[in-house]
């Protein structure tokens, strides 16, 4: 089969490092396209809460410098990783930002400490978010983005920003004014509604994708969907194109320049989840869209000979499932990041032990249930155990406050298999097999705890990152609440993740690397398609987003650098079309 189809660059995937790569290369006069496995554009960035780590970015006058940054990452990694890759995140990361900033995309420093926020350097503005988006403005792409899961839709319906979010889910002030203008504000919006059921008001991970997606059709790009990576074309030891799948059929389309590996990491791959990790998990745990993420181009990059790292580790975060509303043979995941540091619970593993400061950041609660499952066995799943105190003002996970989702309003399949319900911590504990002397001296201590308002054993609710998600109505402590009014309740806790950190070893100039430490020509991997520059650890909100973006737009950068400024001389193109010709033929 002979097909001619040729851009200057094949991005593969359509998460925030593929959408930045195609944009940036869009805006610097190349021609791209973006090619996309699932049905729908915008990768697990969309279902994200869309949160951009960026230290130094200087969006706003600080006192922030790139010291300062290494000294806080430095202070936290310990084991290898590539210090020039480091040094050009740090470097290259608000030149990104700013980038983006040109192009009027709405970024903007949001409050949010660094998850490690004791740690030397640490700070609280490098956290960025996107104002919202009016989800119109893509036209008839509108329905075609990714949606956002249940956990950042109020009644799987309503739209909600993180302030509505933290607000709703905690009763917190003002909470039914926010409530009131969300259902307002979506049904006043007829002209939406005569389209369909979904909010136009694109929130968290949506607004960001969003805006970037309204800058990329702008400039006339395509994002081919439905249309899958089967392995990589290779030439003279050069990549030089991509052979898609699109519903079976094979086909062949060539890179002059180069080819963006964008496809995120291999959470979905339970083979290569046994393969690479200690505590390998279950794929149907991640959070991250299902079935999405496979590591098809991972596998890729392996079979023309790529090097990996960092492959042991998940962006861990913890989860639980339950029934689909309205769909009761199929399960979603939900997130229970700030739900498991709340006052008035506790969690414990199956010896009813505890093993972390529940309110630390999601990436430690996971990394802690890692090591508690290596040490005892007795983790993954753990037990999120609280009372009706906590029932009635927090969320757990799916289960909203009382306030607006009464017990009796959960369906009945629910008990003692989703959630576990006692009148006494004692009838809980047979419940859900957990030793009675054990939980209850847990819980005793809890207690003893929230009166005192310090935890002696992990120090939960001990510094800024833990007390930004408690309850300031609570005191001492607001992380910390007494667990002694009945009923008691339970809800297991898995170890689910936003994702893979390693993948695909690539350079600080975002070239896939061989076993030898050589570039690879022409191939290049942002997102979790590559390892984390940060190795095992998750420096703050948007750890993720924040190097996808920065790399792809490094990967680019590097691109045009090499071709001159975006043009390519006329022996080197007259060379590189030649090679594609030659795959296409021998491949035919």
């Amino acid at each position: 089969m002979i097909h001619n189809e040729t851009y200057d660059v094949i991005v593969v995937g359509s998460g925030a490092a593929g959408t930045m790569a195609a944009l940036r290369a869009a805006e610097r006069g190349l021609s791209v396209l973006v090619v996309e496995k699932t049905h729908k554009f915008g990768g697990t960035s969309a279902t994200s809460g869309g949160v951009i780590w960026v230290p130094n970015h200087q969006l706003e006058p600080n006192d922030d410098t790139s010291e300062q940054a290494f000294a806080y990452l430095d202070s936290l990694i310990k084991w290898p990783v590539q210090r020039d890759r480091l040094a050009a995140y740090v470097e290259q990361a608000p030149k990104m930002i700013h980038f983006l900033k040109s192009l009027g995309v709405p970024v903007m420093p949001a409050a949010w400490p660094d998850y490690f926020s004791e740690s030397p350097g640490a700070r609280s503005d490098r956290s960025i978010v996107c104002d919202t988006f009016d989800g119109r403005e893509l036209g008839d792409k509108f329905v075609l983005m990714r949606e956002q899961y249940t956990r950042f839709k109020l009644m799987n319906r309503y739209s909600m920003d993180l302030p509505e979010f933290f607000s709703i889910s905690t009763r917190g002030d003002g909470w039914i004014k926010a409530l009131a203008k969300i259902l307002w504000r979506y049904w006043g919006d007829i002209s939406t509604r005569l389209i369909g059921g979904r909010d136009r008001r694109f929130t968290t991970g949506g607004a960001l994708m969003g805006h970037l997606f309204k800058q990329l059709f702008d400039r006339g790009v395509e994002v081919r969907l439905e249309t899958r990576l089967d392995e990589l074309l290779v030439t003279g030891g050069a990549v030089t194109g991509v052979k898609a799948m699109h519903f079976g059929r094979g086909y062949e389309i060539h890179a002059r320049h180069g080819v963006i590996l964008c496809a995120g990491g291999f959470e979905w791959n339970q083979e290569l989840r046994e393969r690479f990790f200690p505590v390998p998990g279950l794929t149907r745990h991640s959070s991250t869209p299902e079935d999405g993420n496979r590591g098809e181009a991972l596998l890729a990059g392996l079979k023309i000979g790529a090097d990996t790292e960092h492959t042991e580790g998940g962006w861990w975060i913890p989860t639980m499932h339950m029934p689909m509303p309205k769909a009761s043979n199929f399960e979603e995941i939900h997130q229970a990041a700030f739900d498991v540091g709340r006052p008035h619970s506790v969690c414990v593993n199956r010896n009813g032990e505890r093993f972390v400061d529940e309110a630390c950041s999601y990436d430690e609660f996971g990394a802690a249930m890692v090591a508690d499952q290596l040490k005892t066995g007795a983790n993954t799943p753990c037990w999120l155990v609280f009372d009706a105190t906590f029932r009635a003002n927090y969320t757990a996970g799916g289960f909203m406050p009382t306030a607006l989702m009464p017990d009796w309003l959960i369906p009945k399949d629910r008990w003692d298999h989703y959630i576990f319900k006692a009148h006494s911590l004692e009838a809980l504990a047979q419940k859900i097999h957990l030793p009675l002397q054990a939980l209850a001296r847990t819980v005793a201590n809890m207690n003893s705890f929230a009166k005192s308002g310090v935890d002696p054993e992990f120090g939960r609710g001990g510094n800024p990152y833990d007390c930004m998600f408690g309850d300031p109505a609570v005191t001492p402590n607001p992380c910390l609440g007494a667990i002694e009014t009945a009923p008691y309740y339970a809800v297991p806790i898995n170890l689910g993740d936003l994702g893979t950190k390693g993948g695909l070893k690539a350079d600080a100039r975002a070239r896939v690397l061989d076993g030898n430490g050589q570039p690879i020509p022409g191939l290049y991997a942002a997102g979790n398609n590559a390892g984390s520059p940060f190795g095992n650890v998750y420096p703050g909100a948007g750890g993720t987003i924040g190097p996808a973006l920065t790399f792809a737009y490094v990967a680019v950068n590097d691109i045009i650098e090499q071709t001159a400024g975006g043009q390519v001389s006329p022996a080197k193109k007259s060379t590189l079309e030649k090679a594609a010709k030659l795959t296409t033929v021998e491949r035919g």
